[in-house]
């Protein structure tokens, strides 16, 4: 029997969306930058703009990043997608943390930073323990310099997607008169040979990946053919940059953030990044959830 009423055809995970919301969810190519207030139900949107993604067969689950900021966020995206697509949900591996999918892409790419595959995700504590050997080996006075202060710094330039090349004479002299870079340099050094690595280096290594091995960056552009993140405003440089490489050749990618707030500044976010967006994606869309 043909379905007469729209309402009728329509999906359920329309239902119940206000207009902003259905646009977000409708609008699936091109750049799109949604500007979501607390309250304004962008979970309810991100959700059933993945579940309109796959069931109108524009991606299979696994050609769909989507990208968030807390393991609670990210399990709260499957929980609520899976609702909507049943089994579906299973087959959305790049579902997750910025971590969580950098650790995932380094594992399979590891030999191109000089690490192998089963490398290590060292702590707070183990990176802590590590810098202050170098730094007692340097012989620095560690009550003058303390290990968490060049522990912070190094946290710092990774987030702005620095390598120790990139740190220059004015930088290093953020630490030590001086002898930040080389302690850097030292501590990245230490970390290979050690078939480790620290939170930062999740992206910093995948972001020097791809910045150098285009056919590495190719593989991941034509597989991802839509990208979706939440939290946009909280993005560094280092995700920034990295969201704006696999991003370039499709250009299909929503970002989902509140311009009026900022809740991890002291990890390196840069609300301009919402501001940017428009510049890097030439004639992206802009809706504002109400």
């Amino acid at each position: 029997m043909v379905q007469t009423s729209a309402a009728q055809a329509e999906p359920p995970y329309l239902r119940g969306l206000n207009p902003p919301q259905r646009e977000a969810v409708l609008t699936t190519d091109g750049p799109v930058l949604i500007i979501a207030g607390a309250g304004t139900g962008k979970t309810a949107a991100l959700t059933a703009r993945l579940a309109h993604l796959i069931f109108t067969k524009k991606a299979w689950p696994s050609e769909i990043l989507s990208v968030t900021f807390t393991n609670k966020a990210a399990r709260e995206m499957r929980e609520r997608v899976g609702r909507l697509v049943g089994d579906a949900v299973e087959g959305m591996p790049w579902l997750g943390t910025f971590h969580a999918i950098a650790a995932k892409m380094l594992r399979r790419h590891a030999e191109l930073v000089g690490l192998q595959s089963n490398f290590t995700i060292l702590d707070t504590d183990d990176q802590l323990r590590l810098l202050k050997q170098l730094i007692l080996a340097a012989d620095i006075d560690e009550k003058r310099f303390p290990t968490r202060s060049l522990a912070g710094l190094i946290d710092q330039w990774k987030n702005k997607g620095l390598v120790p090349a990139d740190i220059d004479a004015g930088e290093s002299e953020r630490y030590a008169n001086g002898r930040g870079g080389e302690l850097y340099e030292q501590y990245q050094t230490r970390l290979r040979a050690l078939n480790a690595c620290d939170f930062g280096d999740l992206l910093l290594h995948m972001l020097v990946i791809l910045k150098t091995h285009r056919d590495v960056l190719a593989q991941y552009q034509q597989r991802f053919k839509y990208i979706m993140v939440d939290e946009y405003q909280d993005t560094n440089s280092s995700q920034y940059l990295w969201l704006r490489l696999l991003a370039q050749e499709r250009k299909n990618i929503a970002c989902v953030g509140d311009d009026d707030q900022s809740i991890y500044s002291w990890r390196g976010a840069q609300v301009e990044n919402i501001l940017k967006f428009e510049r890097d994606f030439p004639g992206a869309k802009v809706i504002r959830l109400e």
